[in-house]
């Protein structure tokens, strides 16, 4: 793999050759990934050093962050942006984690959280920082996957929330559990960042870079703010900081449990970046594991969110079961329960939570709402993306029911809609005019062209397949699910 000079150019940015690209890099990655689990950290540093000055590894990190992120659009301090090809390449070439170059610093961004008046500060580095920091990560990301823990799946490619809800379905499954539901305060803001750079243990180079970007301060309308601790979102490496401060949490918890071959693994440890739950068939053992999280957290600058940390059992109690990541987990009773028995007498079912169903709907409505004058295809162009990808994240539980439910809800709004266009109109001619019969189904929604509006209930029920304990993909097995 060659290192990129001056002299290197791409003339046909379109005409570039990333497959091959990304196999170079991956090469490395790989070669990183084994060398951090074997534990020579002489050979991590020396192929992370040979990747961030790679040609191939800077090309990778400048499409990212100019060609694939939603932010691509949207400008640091300096108020560049590279989209143009003939603006990408010199900013390959001027990529160098020792550039000697001053960090500037981020653009606070304001947006609304959903459902909420409060308003998520957003960090936006220069276009130059975020590109140097994919390269950074491209280096640092296979080093951290050896090593972190294996109930930890947020911000991780290509583990997801399907994997942390299919983790603890396979830990409560046979037991009804009493569980710790906790989410951090503000976890990306207050990270204290003595702590993460003494986690980092990293070369010279990237660490004193890492720490210049902690360090770099932000402005806010104008105003220049120093920063005294977190990482900055918005940032393309901050998530990845995230996870290596949060490292170890895991571990401290079970290490309250006595050593054993099967008793450390009766507590059970889901994380989710900043989200995670405790569960354990003993109440005590659960308040004892808050308490230890209290004080292990407080190491790293961080704390619990009262009013969004709470200890519920997953089948017993006046309001049993628990939400996490927009799914609602709970076990109901069957027949009768005999507690310590062979048989079961509960069954455990996973479903979208009543929060993201209200939301669901509300957005669906919004957009029913906005279209009063719109064309049907355009309405139906609106939802249909909506509904997909909904119910794409819900498919892999027990859905079914709600989604026969949702049918209805949009199947009334839309009528509403259809009934305000012609008030004058019979309830036939509407129906005749923006419903058709295809098939088995007498009403759909589309128009004369074809145009169809599908319903929640077309979506076919799949289980998801975890990931098999700590597998990566970087250890070469690209098929590496249980």
């Amino acid at each position: 793999m060659s290192r990129c000079t001056s002299a290197r150019k791409v003339y046909d940015w379109n005409a570039v050759p990333w497959r091959k690209l990304e196999r170079n890099v991956f090469k490395i990655q790989k070669r990183i990934y084994r060398a951090a689990q074997r534990g020579n950290k002489q050979l991590v540093r020396k192929l992370q050093g040979l990747l961030t000055r790679s040609w191939s590894a800077k090309m990778i990190a400048v499409r990212q962050v100019t060609q694939q992120n939603q932010g691509k659009k949207t400008a640091g301090v300096d108020g560049a942006v590279a989209l143009k090809p003939s603006e990408r390449q010199p900013l390959v070439r001027q990529l160098r984690v020792k550039d000697g170059k001053k960090v500037k610093p981020t653009r606070r961004v304001w947006i609304p959280k959903p459902g909420r008046e409060e308003k998520r500060p957003l960090g936006i580095p220069t276009i130059y920082d975020r590109a140097l920091q994919g390269l950074v990560k491209i280096a640092l990301e296979p080093e951290w996957e050896a090593i972190f823990e294996e109930n930890s799946y947020g911000f991780r490619r290509p583990r997801g929330c399907h994997d942390a809800i299919a983790a603890i379905f396979g830990s409560i499954k046979l037991k009804p559990k009493w569980v710790l539901d906790a989410d951090i305060a503000k976890c990306f803001d207050k990270i204290d960042h003595k702590a993460l750079y003494e986690k980092l243990n990293n070369s010279t180079p990237i660490r004193k870079k890492i720490w210049e970007w902690l360090k770099a301060g932000v402005m806010d309308r104008h105003e220049y703010q120093p920063t005294y601790a977190g990482t900055p979102q918005g940032g393309v490496i901050s998530p990845l900081l995230a996870n290596i401060a949060l490292h170890g949490m895991e571990t401290e918890i079970r290490d309250i449990v006595p050593k054993g071959i099967t008793k450390q693994k009766e507590i059970g440890v889901v994380r989710y970046a900043d989200d995670f739950v405790i569960m354990h068939k003993d109440r005590k053992v659960i308040d004892a594991a808050k308490e230890v999280i209290s004080k292990w957290l407080k190491g790293i600058g961080l704390e619990l969110k009262p009013e969004k940390t709470r200890i519920a059992h997953t089948l017993e109690g006046d309001d049993p079961g628990f939400d996490f990541l927009g799914y609602n987990v709970r076990q109901y009773r069957v027949g009768k329960y005999r507690s310590g028995k062979t048989q079961k007498g509960y069954k455990t079912l996973i479903k979208p939570s009543a929060k993201s169903i209200k939301n669901h709907k509300e957005k669906l409505k919004a957009v029913v709402d906005s279209h009063k004058a719109a064309p049907q295809a355009a309405l139906i162009r609106k939802l249909n993306p909506i509904i997909r990808g909904w119910c794409n994240y819900y498919r892999t539980v027990v859905s079914k029911e709600v989604f026969g439910e949702l049918d209805t809800y949009v199947w009334e709004i839309i009528w509403r809609w259809a009934n305000r266009r012609h008030p004058k109109k019979a309830n036939a001619w509407i129906a005749k005019k923006y419903w058709k019969a295809e098939g088995s189904q007498q009403w759909n929604f589309m128009d004369n062209k074809g145009a169809k509006l599908i319903r929640h209930s077309e979506t076919e029920i799949v289980r998801h397949i975890k990931v098999k304990g700590t597998a990566s993909p970087m250890d070469g097995n690209l098929v590496y699910s249980s």
